[in-house]
């Protein structure tokens, strides 16, 4: 039983990080509201890294943010914390593969790869929370500024970035607290081989 949680874990891990990485380049994490765009054959759409325009006939533009300390802070803590929860899944996935009891690396003893596996599902726990922050913190921003009567100029919705972000954030968490529910003690495993 305690092996199907481990492996069940570190797909849904891995399918996570995988959809975490895809969100983090997405360029929609944000686009432009349909109220504003009825007339107009353009579509307006962000993400972390660049902006993108649209027509009708299917030509996409797309423009790299320029300066770095030109952008708005919460943009550039949601860039630092999908790059560190990016880093943190991929050391989870490492050591929760190698932790896995139906992998053999040497002569490992069973705790120390039960506590591999524990380190890589609280590492796994902690990438979810990471990515689920950023992509919260991004939503709320979008919300606040969609509501602003005083802010001119396009407003923008919630993109499918910000909802792969939640679903790989989910993924993540799943995953960990798989993991780390499969976690046996010392005096556990030695009953268990006995």
């Amino acid at each position: 039983m305690a092996v199907a949680l481990q492996v069940l874990g570190v797909l849904l891990g891995l399918v996570g990080w995988c959809v975490q990485s895809s969100c983090t380049s997405s360029h929609r994490w944000r686009v432009r509201s349909q109220v504003d765009s009825v007339t107009s054959s353009q579509w307006m759409f962000e993400g972390l890294w660049m902006s993108c325009v649209s027509n009708a006939l299917g030509a996409m533009q797309c423009t790299r943010f320029k300066s770095l300390l030109a952008l708005p802070v919460h943009i550039q803590v949601c860039r630092g914390l999908m790059v560190g929860s990016l880093l943190v899944g991929l050391v989870s996935l490492v050591l929760s593969i190698l932790g896995l009891r139906c992998t053999q690396l040497g002569r490992v003893s069973p705790q120390t790869k039960s506590t591999l596996t524990l380190t890589g599902g609280t590492l796994f726990l902690l990438s979810g929370v990471l990515g689920l922050v950023a992509v919260s913190w991004y939503a709320s921003r979008v919300v606040q500024d969609f509501y602003n009567p005083y802010l001119a100029g396009a407003r923008f919705e919630l993109g499918a970035g910000l909802y792969q972000g939640w679903a790989a954030s989910c993924l993540c968490l799943l995953g960990g607290a798989l993991l780390c529910c499969s976690y046996r003690k010392e005096e556990e495993l030695h009953t268990a081989h006995r």
